[in-house]
């Protein structure tokens, strides 16, 4: 089998196969791709808040809430179709995730859009950028940026999404 073209690890593999469905597991990788779609861009732009899921280099996780500063201002920007970039605004001063994506950059991001139902993962390689100055007319009061060059990105089961909507 061709599990996916090397996309999935064998933890992955062993759980389809636990499961049964290792022959749909392997349809479904197909779908992971490494670049964002138009389609995907559009959606991910759209999102005024996300997902971010980190690790340290022991697997010790954090996964934390992303979100706009203001109502006009998207969470994230595709700066291409392999490459995000997302503010990071001050917060508990704890930097779980900074501290976790300078020991290990690998992340994870979940957009989730209630209302429609409809979510989309990115999974990548994060990277600090210090200079306030660089997105500062998209996000003025940031402290500096995430910039994520894309792994792997895919739609996500809509299944099981409560719909909700935005109260202003």
């Amino acid at each position: 089998m061709d599990h996916g073209a090397g996309i999935l690890h064998d933890g992955e593999i062993q759980a389809q196969r636990l499961f049964g469905v290792e022959e749909r597991g392997q349809k479904m990788a197909r779908a992971i791709h490494d670049y964002l779609s138009p389609g995907a861009m559009a959606f991910i732009q759209a999102q005024r808040f996300f997902f971010l899921a980190t690790s340290n280099r022991l697997g010790t996780c954090d996964c934390s809430f992303r979100g706009s500063d203001g109502d006009d201002e998207s969470a994230v920007v595709a700066l291409s179709d392999r490459e995000l970039v997302f503010p990071d605004f001050s917060g508990n001063n704890l930097y779980n995730s900074l501290g976790n994506i300078l020991d290990n950059p690998q992340v994870g991001l979940l957009f989730i859009d209630f209302s429609a139902g409809a979510r989309y993962r990115v999974n990548g390689g994060a990277r600090l950028i210090l200079d306030k100055t660089l997105y500062q007319h998209l996000w003025p009061t940031a402290q500096g940026y995430i910039h994520v060059a894309v792994v792997q990105a895919f739609a996500n089961c809509s299944k099981r999404i409560p719909r909700m909507a935005e109260i202003h």
